[in-house]
């Protein structure tokens, strides 16, 4: 993201001249997702406390209720433990109809081994789900979309869902105006947007002259695999399995347990053809699926985009971008992005005003603050990177990781570190300066010459490594 265009002047007459939401005023919000949800559900709570009343109106395609492209968001589908717990604190939690399965532990596979890493405190705290209802071709909805769960929550606190596109968003007077496609047109007070990287943003807000740049992307693969419960419950168990391989391009990738189904994600730079028929055919990868599975072109799959570095100057007077069409946390945890920007905004809002330089000074250093993160990622899979090309460093975090699992009273410093960066449960900041620790760093090298002067004995353990 771009500082300069980030800047938006002061007002030289103060916050009293900016305009304000107050009883009788009208919000837009164009995007369903958890973004849109969250912004329309906090902007409500906001508003009861300081008691006003206003009207929101969300304007959502898609619907979640149908399985298939028509109800999905296009996610790995993985809320992190701190969501999770940020979101019970907030009253909102997420039933067994919505969490198809618990994770409870990671395994993370290498040419070198295998190792299993328990859930700090042994607590099942993270929740697969699916964004809609289900993949295409799916029999019987057995679960409740992630997505339709928390745009449930808004209208049951009074949002008015549209279903419908927005195919127009122009300023009048000042005031946002938005066309949907079923040719009704409506001004607000204010518009949060909220349409991901997916959807047609750009071309949406192309004549608004206040900087808008949209993120950059890069694209992803996702794959949902049905095999039924108890094949999945087999291969996967309750576990998330991560790939720390050797190929090029490939930054994470991850088998996740949902159900009836095995989704395979892939994140990188660029993710192909080519790439995704290595990763498949990687004999870690080949043991944990079926005997003799082959990719199938009827299977549920797509390749979405996804944000890689945030948006330029993602707010106006009376227009404010959050989630993914702002800025996001890099590869992981953009659920919990979502509900980081969309409440900044929601208080901002309501609080603060609604003018550009009230964004600016009250919901901008968030986004900048995620930004910065962002480039603490980048650093850390660029060395994940060096470590998968290098045989004995990636015999050296496996080394590190199964003692800290196998021996009671080890404190798990490495398991802990590779916990956060798999579900984007800490900032990378914290993950960086607990890799700094001396304790960290000592434990390290001492595993590094124990690889690089003791010969390895046997070959690569299922659950464990043989030392």
């Amino acid at each position: 993201m771009k500082d300069s265009g980030w800047t938006t002047p002061a007002s030289p007459e103060g916050d009293a001249a900016q305009p304000k939401l107050d009883d009788g005023s009208r919000v837009a919000v164009i995007g369903g997702g958890p973004a849109g949800s969250f912004f329309s559900f906090f902007l409500l709570d906001f508003a009861q406390r300081v008691g006003i009343e206003i009207e929101i109106d969300l304007y959502e395609a898609k619907d979640f209720t149908r399985p298939g492209p028509r109800g999905c968001n296009h996610c790995g589908g993985i809320v992190s433990e701190s969501l999770v717990q940020t979101l019970a604190a907030e009253g909102i939690n997420l039933p067994s109809t919505v969490v198809q399965r618990g994770i409870d532990s990671y395994v993370l596979h290498t040419d070198e081994g295998t190792v299993q890493i328990a859930t700090p405190l042994s607590e099942k705290r993270i929740g697969a789900v699916h964004r809609g209802p289900g993949p295409r071709g799916v029999a019987e909805l057995k679960w409740e979309s992630f997505d339709g769960h928390l745009l449930k929550l808004a209208t049951e606190k009074g949002v008015r869902l549209t279903q419908a596109r927005v195919v127009e968003a122009i300023r009048s007077d000042g005031h946002p105006q938005i066309r949907a496609r079923d040719g009704s047109t409506q001004t607000y007070d204010l518009l949060a947007v909220a349409t991901g990287v997916n959807a047609g943003s750009k071309k949406l807000f192309a004549g608004w002259d206040f900087g808008y740049q949209p993120p950059g992307t890069t694209r992803t693969y996702i794959q949902e695999c049905h095999l039924g419960e108890e094949t999945v419950s087999r291969l996967a168990g309750s576990s998330m399995h991560v790939f720390l391989l050797d190929i090029p391009r490939l930054e994470f990738a991850a088998i996740i347990p949902k159900g009836d189904y095995l989704t395979i994600c892939l994140l990188g730079e660029g993710i192909d053809d080519s790439l995704t028929k290595a990763f498949l055919e990687s004999p870690s990868v080949r043991e944990c699926l079926p005997a003799g599975w082959e990719l199938s072109d009827r299977t549920c799959h797509c390749s979405p985009n996804i944000n890689v570095r945030g948006a330029v100057q993602p707010f106006s007077d009376r227009i404010v971008f959050i989630g993914d069409c702002a800025v996001t946390k890099l590869y992981k945890d953009g659920i919990g992005a979502a509900y980081r920007t969309a409440k900044a905004a929601a208080r901002t809002a309501i609080f603060r005003g609604v003018s550009a330089d009230n964004f600016r000074r009250h919901y901008l250093p968030l986004c900048k603050a995620i930004a910065r993160d962002n480039l603490i990622g980048k650093f850390t899979f660029a060395v994940a990177r060096r470590v998968q090309k290098r045989r004995f460093a990636r015999r050296t975090i496996l080394r590190m990781t199964a003692s800290e699992q196998q021996k009671e009273g080890r404190r798990p410093r490495m398991s802990t570190v590779l916990w956060d960066m798999f579900t984007g449960s800490a900032s990378y900041g914290e993950v960086f300066k607990r890799s700094l620790r001396p304790g960290f760093l000592c434990n390290l090298i001492w595993h590094v010459c124990c690889c690089l002067l003791r010969p390895r004995k046997g070959g690569a353990l299922r659950r464990g490594f043989d030392e």
